[in-house]
């Protein structure tokens, strides 16, 4: 059984945690931005991050999404990681070959772990293949239950997977840099307005040819790429497909916005809907899990199963109310909270090993 390392009694030394992730770098999406950005916030809360990527390990492409790289390893071969690491606690944000791995390794040494749940794995894998969303749902539950808590973005999020049987879900709320992502000098970009923007991976789930079929004045923009772009950007040649940006170039892309619509009905959230309010951009998207906690009553978008008229209607919208909703979304309060979640499950532990798990 694993113990628990020996540290001086010194305030000064901050709690380990290592993250064993699928999503990392160079891969651009949501779950790698809060990532990264955790790992620079938490040392203020007493947690210092490790990240075990598939970066030193041989990797394969996803099927279907080559742009994803998935780790060939064994359990023994993270867990040799972990060690090395001298890790006080265990984080697994992702299901993938590296997150299997550490999780069986962490149940053959009775290790504590938490878990994150980003992503509609089920809804996401039904749109490429023809696996029934119940069977998937039934693999994550047996994951996510075997560790000591499941961190989930919203309470709209933590009742849906409670009554799928997810039976450790803990509210872990999102946020982001909003110093960085705020009003200020757009991107010059010479085309017809109003610029209707999307800003993410370019693949089937995320229903950008639900955007890109509007009836919409001016201009749709695509920012980022996936394996859909080719198709899209033949199929419709009026838009204009910029690529992937980031930094500064992604803020002044926003800002040259004049309606970010999301029409994706499978993400747990939506970061880049945040951003865009951020930089007081106005969101448009569907009345679903995701764009209803990011927008809700907050009148800074308009969220209609009509997404045509949500756009229109967001034109409207000042730039004033989306910056003041943005502004609820902070990395403090995300940082704080889940260096709090990580601490108190580990401790409140019983001191018997877990049971193994498969």
């Amino acid at each position: 059984m694993w113990r628990r390392r020996k540290r001086p009694r010194d305030r000064q030394i901050m709690d380990k945690l290592v993250i064993v992730t699928d999503a990392w770098h160079p891969q651009v999406n949501g779950v790698v931005r809060v990532l990264d950005r955790l790992r620079h916030e938490t040392p203020k809360y007493g947690l210092d991050i490790e990240v075990i990527s598939p970066d030193g390990f041989t990797t394969v492409p996803l099927p279907t999404y080559s742009e994803i790289r998935l780790a060939l390893c064994t359990a023994s071969d993270v867990g040799r990681k972990i060690e090395a690491a001298r890790a006080d606690f265990v984080h697994v944000p992702t299901e993938g070959t590296l997150g299997l791995a550490a999780r069986r390794w962490c149940g053959r040494e009775g290790r504590g772990f938490t878990t994150s749940y980003h992503t509609r794995f089920p809804e996401y894998l039904a749109s490429r293949l023809p696996v029934p969303t119940d069977l998937t749902y039934a693999w994550l539950r047996r994951f996510h239950n075997s560790g000591l808590a499941t961190m989930v973005s919203t309470k709209t999020l933590a009742d849906e997977l409670t009554e799928r049987g997810f039976t450790k879900t803990v509210i872990w709320p999102r946020g982001i840099d909003t110093d960085m992502f705020c009003p200020g000098e757009p991107a010059d970009l010479d085309f017809p307005g109003p610029i209707f923007l999307y800003v993410g991976r370019v693949a089937v789930e995320k229903n950008i040819e639900g955007f890109l079929k509007l009836d919409l004045p001016g201009t749709k923009v695509i920012v980022g790429d996936g394996p859909q772009r080719a198709e899209l950007q033949e199929k419709y040649p009026d838009a204009k497909f910029l690529g992937v940006h980031i930094g500064e170039n992604l803020v002044r892309l926003y800002r040259a916005a004049d309606v970010f619509v999301f029409p994706s009905r499978t993400d747990t959230l939506g970061l880049v809907s945040i951003e865009a309010l951020g930089c007081g951009v106005p969101v448009a998207a569907f009345p679903v899990l995701g764009p209803a906690d990011v927008v809700g009553e907050s009148g800074a978008g308009v969220l209609d199963e009509d997404l045509q008229a949500a756009a229109l209607k967001a034109l409207d919208i000042p730039a004033e109310a989306c910056r003041a909703r943005a502004m609820e979304f902070n990395w403090a309060r995300s940082a704080e909270a889940f260096t709090r979640i990580v601490q108190r499950v580990n401790r409140a532990r019983p001191s018997e090993p877990l049971a193994m798990v498969g």
